[in-house]
């Protein structure tokens, strides 16, 4: 078996399917149990931190709230600084704001304004890709703050909700890579 698929293997071991959460029909994708298992855990952040030095990233954004989680230990074992990308009124002092639309309604979400410059490549982190607005905001709110998009790694990819054609023009040819197409 390569090692991609033993990659594979053991993360797709540790996430658990919970039926109807949040709302009925749908099926959530629980990664807690992965996050608990110190072999499971350590596999994906070393997955997501060879992405980084793949892609010439300079810093990591982790998006809230999962993100968050994964992102910050990719950071640290890459060598790489640490971005929240929060949700609008969360983060003090300055910040940049981003709006996009949701399934009903709409959000938004903020950086320091002070965090990013021209001079980074930047890689988002998150755990799952689903229709892509919360990423496709992150990757506009980068762009905004002057940085590059290094590119955008997830656990896990919804692919039958179609994220990635949504995403691609704004990566404007960075790489979008998920561990995971479910």
């Amino acid at each position: 078996m390569t090692e991609l698929a033993n990659l594979e293997e053991l993360l797709l071991s540790r996430i658990r399917d919970v039926a109807d959460y949040p709302e009925p029909g749908v099926m959530f994708k629980d990664i807690t149990p992965l996050l608990a298992d110190p072999a499971a855990f350590t596999a994906l952040t070393d997955a997501f931190a060879a992405i980084a030095e793949r892609t010439g990233a300079t810093k990591v954004v982790g998006l809230e709230a999962r993100g968050f989680i994964l992102g910050a230990p990719v950071a640290v074992r890459a060598g790489l600084g640490f971005i929240p990308v929060r949700k609008a009124g969360k983060l003090p002092g300055a910040t940049l704001g981003q709006a996009y639309d949701l399934e009903y309604g709409s959000a938004e979400i903020e950086v320091h304004a002070e965090d990013l410059s021209a001079d980074d490549r930047v890689l988002i982190v998150d755990d799952v890709l689903a229709t892509g607005g919360t990423a496709e905001a992150s990757i506009r709110l980068i762009h905004r703050a002057g940085a590059e998009v290094a590119g955008v790694a997830v656990l896990m990819e919804l692919s039958f909700l179609d994220g990635r054609a949504r995403l691609e023009a704004a990566l404007r040819g960075a790489p979008l890579e998920s561990l995971l197409t479910v």
